[in-house]
């Protein structure tokens, strides 16, 4: 996993030192390149940032996924595409 797309990514420069370590923690975790998996983990990842009271704004978790989608193929890219498509449909209702 590539960890420094995250330390070196402009869009992180103004994360607090609590949510990158979240991060590290997170993408460290991501050990296949499956979409539906992917969707598990962003899931479990949710839950654990509420309870650990850190939330992220949508530019950040657009960042996260890229991080995720890292050692998918092409097609398992767009398969998570369509997955997180219909989450944030289904989040909006």
């Amino acid at each position: 996993m590539d960890f420094d797309f995250l330390k070196n990514n402009a869009n992180f420069a103004g994360i607090s030192p609590e949510k990158l370590n979240f991060l590290m923690n997170f993408a460290a975790q991501n050990k296949t390149g499956n979409a539906q998996e992917m969707s598990n983990m962003i899931m479990n990842a949710v839950n654990n940032a509420n309870q650990a009271g850190i939330s992220f704004t949508p530019n950040e978790t657009d960042l996260i996924v890229e991080v995720l989608k890292q050692n998918m193929s092409p097609e398992e890219q767009r398969k998570a595409d369509q997955i997180l498509m219909l989450m944030r449909t289904m989040k909006k209702r």
